[in-house]
C-alpha cells in the first residue's frame, strides 16, 4: 500500500529523533495541515465547477478570461476577499460577531476528519461515526444564528431564524435516513459500513426502501446545507445576502466556504453510506486499493454535481412549502421506511451480490 506505507514511515521516523509526546503532536500538526490544504483546494475546486456547471445550465460561458479557460478565477476571488477590508456594524456584538464564522469552519473541518477518502486515508475512524456527523452538523447552525444575531442587522436575523428552523426541521431527516442504513450495516463506524458493501453497495442490498432513504438524504442534505432551492436563509431578492448581510473579506469568505465544503460533505456521506465508499464497482480494482481515493470522490463528485443540478433547476421554497415538505411528506415517509426497512433485514430479504 503506498499511501499506507508513506504514512507508517512518516509516524515511525517521526517518533525515532523526537519524544514521544513532541512526535504526538507534530503528527496531529501534519495532519490538520493536510486536511486544511484539502478543504482549501476542494473549496476552490467547487466554487469553479459551481460557476461552469451554472453557465451550462443557463447556455453562457462562464469563468473564462483568468488562467487558462478560467481555472485561476477562483484563486483571484480568494486572493480579492484576502486583502479586502473587514467592515461591520458598531452596534454589533463584536465579540460574537467574530466568533461566528470559525462555528461554521471548524465544525465543517470536524465534519471532513471522519470521512474516509480510502482504506489509508482517513484522519478519524470512530465507532460511532455516524453519530458524529449527525451531531457535529447540527452544531455549524450555531454559528449562523449567532452571525445573524450579532450583527444587529434586520435582514441578517431573518436569514439566522430562518436557518435554526430549517436546520434543525431537516436534520430529523437526515438522521432517519442515514438510520435506515444502519439497521442493515449494524454498526455506526464509516470503514465497517464500507466492508458491508464488498457483498454490494447499500442502495442494492436494501433496494426500494434503501433507493426511497437516498433520495430523502439528498433532498435533507441539500436543506440543510441551505442551497437552492433551500435557500431562504439568504434569499438574496428578499434579505440581501441573508446572516451574512454585514460580513465582508474573508470572514464572509468562511461562510461562502463552508457552504460548499458542507456541499462536499453531504455528497461524500452519501457515497460512503449508499455507494461503497472507496470501493470499486463490482470489484474491477480491487487489487489495486490505491484507486480509492479516485472510485470516492467520482462518485461523490457525481452526487454534487446532482445538488448543483437542484440549484439551477428548482425555483426557491416558500417558508411554509419548505416546512411542509418536510414535516407532512419526508418525516412521515422516513418512518414508513425505516421500519419497512427492519423488516426486510429481519426476514432476510436483503440483496447480496
Amino acid at each position: 500500500m503506498i499511501l499506507l506505507s508513506i504514512t507508517e514511515n512518516i509516524h515511525n521516523w517521526l517518533f525515532s529523533v523526537m519524544p514521544e509526546g513532541v512526535a504526538s503532536i507534530v503528527e496531529m500538526v501534519l495532519i490538520a495541515i493536510v486536511y486544511l490544504s484539502v478543504f482549501a483546494v476542494a473549496g476552490l475546486f467547487l466554487v469553479l465547477l459551481e460557476r461552469r456547471v451554472a453557465a451550462w445550465f443557463q447556455l453562457r460561458i462562464g469563468p473564462n478570461r483568468v488562467g487558462f479557460q478560467g481555472l485561476l478565477q477562483t484563486m483571484a476571488d480568494a486572493i480579492k476577499l484576502l486583502t479586502k477590508e473587514l467592515t461591520g456594524t458598531d452596534k454589533a456584538d463584536k465579540f460574537l460577531y467574530n466568533l461566528a464564522p470559525y462555528f461554521v469552519i471548524i465544525t465543517a473541518l470536524m465534519a471532513l476528519a471522519v470521512i474516509p477518502f480510502s482504506k489509508e486515508f482517513q484522519a478519524f475512524d470512530i465507532n460511532i461515526g455516524i453519530f458524529f456527523l449527525i451531531a457535529i452538523s447540527s452544531i455549524g447552525v450555531i454559528g449562523i444564528l449567532l452571525g445573524g444575531w450579532s450583527s444587529n442587522n434586520k435582514f441578517a436575523m431573518i436569514g439566522a431564524m430562518r436557518s435554526g428552523v430549517q436546520t434543525i426541521s431537516y436534520e430529523l431527516s437526515v438522521g432517519l435516513s442515514l438510520l435506515t442504513m444502519v439497521v442493515i450495516t449494524g454498526t455506526l463506524q464509516l470503514s465497517e459500513i464500507i466492508e458491508v458493501q464488498k457483498h454490494g453497495w447499500l442502495i442494492i442490498q436494501g433496494h426500494i426502501p434503501a433507493v426511497i432513504a437516498f433520495m430523502v438524504f439528498m433532498i435533507s442534505g441539500t436543506a440543510e446545507t441551505n442551497r437552492a432551492p433551500f435557500d431562504m436563509v439568504e434569499a438574496e431578492s428578499e434579505l440581501g445576502a441573508g446572516f451574512h448581510t454585514e460580513y465582508s473579506g474573508m470572514k464572509f469568505a468562511y461562510f461562502f466556504l463552508a457552504e460548499f465544503i458542507n456541499m462536499f460533505i453531504i455528497a461524500a456521506i452519501a457515497a460512503t453510506i449508499f455507494f461503497g465508499g472507496w470501493l470499486s464497482p463490482f470489484g474491477i480494482t480491487e487489487s489495486i486499493p490505491e484507486l480509492g481515493v479516485f472510485w470516492f470522490l467520482i462518485k461523490t463528485m457525481i452526487l454534487v454535481f446532482l445538488m448543483m443540478w437542484f440549484r439551477w433547476t428548482f425555483p426557491r421554497l416558500r417558508i411554509d412549502q419548505l416546512l411542509t415538505l418536510e414535516w407532512k411528506y419526508l418525516l412521515p415517509i422516513n418512518l414508513v421506511n425505516i421500519v419497512v426497512m427492519a423488516a426486510l433485514v429481519w426476514l432476510n430479504l436483503t440483496i447480496r451480490l
